[in-house]
């Protein structure tokens, strides 16, 4: 199965006008991540949402707490959490991405604020390429920053 083969489609006519959105990036696989980034303001721009950020971290473990302290703000309507964690010959890979993805989750469950899962969690640096490429193609930055606007927008109707 070729990558991205069973990604859903998003709705037509997705709005972001009026929502506030912040990138938050991890430092480590910066090549990477700039990609990721890169992808995910193109995407909230055509989608009329204003990018606050890209606000930095040093690695992926310290995602959660940034995503809780900008959440905890007030001045976003949702996050896109990005980052990219290769696995390497260690467990070090494992306690990574298990830790930001389940703080990450936490986090928008303790707050109420949507945050897109915009992580890569790939097996080698040519897996990452693959997830985080150019305008048009597939780049899990700018399907997360569509993933954030659609959970904002959920939000919304049902606050």
């Amino acid at each position: 199965m070729a990558s991205g083969e069973n990604r859903p489609t998003l709705p037509a006519g997705l709005d972001g006008q009026g929502l506030r959105i912040a990138i938050i990036r991890a430092e480590w696989n910066t090549s990477i991540v700039d990609r990721l980034v890169d992808g995910a303001v193109a995407a909230l721009q055509d989608l009329n949402a204003t990018v606050v950020g890209p606000i930095s971290v040093p690695g992926c473990f310290e995602l959660p707490l940034a995503c809780r302290t900008v959440a905890k703000s007030g001045n976003v309507d949702a996050i896109v959490a990005t980052g990219a964690v290769i696995r390497g010959e260690t467990t070090h890979y494992e306690i990574v991405s298990e830790g930001a993805a389940s703080g990450i989750q936490a986090v928008q469950l303790e707050t109420g604020i949507p945050i897109a899962f915009g992580v890569l969690t790939v097996e080698s640096v040519d897996q990452a390429l693959e997830r985080s490429q150019g305008a048009g193609q597939h780049n899990v930055g700018a399907e997360a920053s569509a993933v954030a606007v659609e959970m904002a927008r959920l939000v919304q109707q049902y606050e």
